[in-house]
């Protein structure tokens, strides 16, 4: 089993999606292990985006991410990374296929509906930055 962090981003959120995407999750066999919803402020967004500061996008990125809540979660599934990268569908969600999440719900490379880790590393990272060992602990 392979655990992996989610985003359900402010514009997903903004339009009530949150039961559809957590529900189309379900259905693909992940897990959902841990799950909250939170504002960030601007100064979690840049350490949450951290490898993303000398872009060109980040201000924007920071902007978008603080507008309204998220719904952060861990998931849970054999190859989970990737399992989810595939439900999401590729970032731009103008190019996504119509069943993937970015797809259903996502209008552009920025207001694309989810985040999801990239790499075990990446996952480690992120799962540990929005949620304690006591959040997990016996899950």
């Amino acid at each position: 089993m392979q655990r992996t962090f989610a985003v359900i981003k402010p514009d997903a959120v903004a339009a009530g999606h949150q039961g559809n995407i957590i529900a189309a999750i379900q259905e693909s066999g992940l897990k959902v292990v841990a799950l909250k919803t939170l504002h960030l402020t601007e100064a979690q967004a840049k350490g949450f985006y951290h490898v993303h500061a000398e872009r060109p996008f980040f201000g924007d990125l920071v902007k978008f991410m603080t507008e309204g809540p998220i719904v952060a979660m861990v998931l849970e599934g054999e190859n989970g990374i990737k399992r989810w990268r595939d439900l999401m569908g590729p970032t731009n969600a103008a190019e996504a296929p119509a069943d993937t999440l970015r797809g259903r719900f996502g209008t552009n490379i920025e207001r694309n509906a989810t985040h999801g880790s990239d790499a075990v590393e990446t996952a480690a990272f992120e799962i540990g930055y929005f949620f304690n060992g006591l959040e997990l602990a016996g899950l």
